[in-house]
């Protein structure tokens, strides 16, 4: 018998590399999947999970959001973005620190493990306390620094200070589950100097960048009335796009800008819970994924969507681009499958660790149990059962790096009730102090 050995036994397995939905077994020494078989020694495994009934697939990769937000869910709702982030969201951020998006963190990680999520690309800020909650919560991230200058020469150097000592102090770190991006915030709040100077940055470091691009008809008017042209038109002209790029939102894009998109293999997170609550609009994903370009999902911070549920997040997904196009055969469940595994790592540059059941990739696993009411009886295929039938809470088990955080529904990494009480008087706290 080996240590740290976990033998995961007559699982459903939903492999987005290839869909064949076979009933195998699955062997996981320290943090990498080691053995994939129909029959496999339990002599092998110190810990054996029984998954007879459970849909066995990659964890989720969640490609932006803003975890530290969860604090502010509910806190502004109906509203458009502009008075949302003026009249409501900056205020209240005025007064964070690094604590209170260190309890706001742990709350959005305990979201993520019991639906399923485990890998998620964060841009914010005190993200070195964001960090500080991976690390204790046991899962995997990609974390950036939200960078705006506003054109202020002063504050644009403090910003990449800010991301640069974030790469220097946490990339790698929690046994390699932290990659740091570089995260201008937008085209509309990164002024042109900074947007270059990312650019510049993460060639040298060779860094991925994370920004929101195109996610309302306001943004496009005003950068094409700033700079005479659109958002994608404006960063393909001053050099900043390449295949490091992972554009959040997408909604508003021309034809041309699609091209652009797809000639310098940007990657897009598509957020469409967010987009509509926003009434953002709704981004042309069955065009995006037409012409080739990786799209991939997000959920956006839990104060504009207002929940980390990435299966919910999937199914709106799927049904929002048919009732757009009016044709009931895009995005199939498939497709939305690969968007949350596959796709997800290819957008953070993962794809050679996670999102798919290979031998020598990392364990990032989760068990979604089928004996309950919302998944029976079977669907003619896992995916559609998952992306059309299931939601977070049919999730049963949550393993990332081989180390199991959640299982039979319970956590075993993080103490639910004491993050709840430390958020709800974190947001009292916050709300009194504005």
């Amino acid at each position: 018998m080996n240590d740290n050995t976990i033998l995961i036994k007559n699982a459903l397995i939903l492999n987005p590399n290839n869909f064949e939905n076979k009933k195998q077994s699955l062997l996981i020494k320290d943090d990498l999947i080691v053995e994939i078989a129909d029959e496999i020694d339990e002599g092998k495994a110190e810990k054996i999970i029984d998954a007879t009934g459970k849909i066995l697939l990659p964890g989720l990769i969640n490609t932006h959001t803003h975890l530290s937000m969860t604090l502010f869910r509910g806190l502004a709702d109906d509203l458009s973005l502009d008075s949302w982030l003026n009249d409501h969201i900056w205020p209240m951020e005025a007064n964070l620190n690094g604590e209170y998006c260190y309890i706001g963190a742990l709350l959005g990680a305990v979201e993520l493990i019991k639906s399923g999520t485990t890998t998620f690309s964060d841009m914010y800020f005190y993200m070195e306390d964001v960090a500080r909650a991976v690390k204790d919560s046991g899962i995997r991230a990609v974390l950036s620094y939200g960078m705006i200058d506003f054109g202020d020469a002063e504050k644009r150097e403090n910003e990449i200070r800010e991301n640069l000592s974030l790469y220097e102090n946490c990339n790698g770190m929690a046994d390699g589950r932290i990659k740091v991006f570089l995260g201008p915030h937008s085209p509309y709040t990164a002024s042109e100097e900074l947007l270059i100077k990312v650019r510049e940055l993460a060639d040298e470091y060779d860094m991925g960048i994370h920004i929101h691009v195109s996610e309302t008809q306001k943004e496009i008017d005003d950068v094409s009335a700033d700079k005479g042209l659109r958002p994608f038109e404006y960063l393909d002209k001053i050099g900043f796009l390449g295949p490091d790029v992972v554009a959040a939102h997408c909604v508003w894009l021309s034809d041309d800008e699609i091209e652009i998109i797809k000639k310098h293999n940007v990657k897009v997170s598509h957020n469409p819970c967010s987009n509509m609550k926003l009434a953002s609009g709704i981004s042309p994903v069955s065009k995006l994924i037409d012409n080739g370009v990786c799209v991939a999902i997000g959920t956006d911070g839990a104060s504009s969507n207002n929940n980390l549920d990435l299966i919910e997040e999937l199914k709106t997904a799927s049904l929002l681009q048919k009732v757009s196009t009016l044709d009931p055969k895009v995005l199939s469940s498939d497709e939305a499958i690969e968007m949350a595994t596959i796709k997800g790592a290819e957008a953070l540059g993962l794809d050679d660790e996670i999102g798919s059941i290979e031998v020598g990739k990392k364990a990032d696993i989760i068990l979604i149990d089928t004996n309950v009411a919302n998944m029976t009886p079977d669907s003619s295929n896992l995916s559609s059962n998952v992306i059309y039938s299931a939601n977070g809470s049919n999730v049963d088990t949550t393993i990332c790096n081989g180390k199991v955080l959640m299982e039979n529904k319970k956590l075993t990494v993080l103490d639910e009730q004491e993050i709840y009480d430390k958020a709800r008087q974190a947001i009292k706290e916050l709300k009194e102090a504005i």
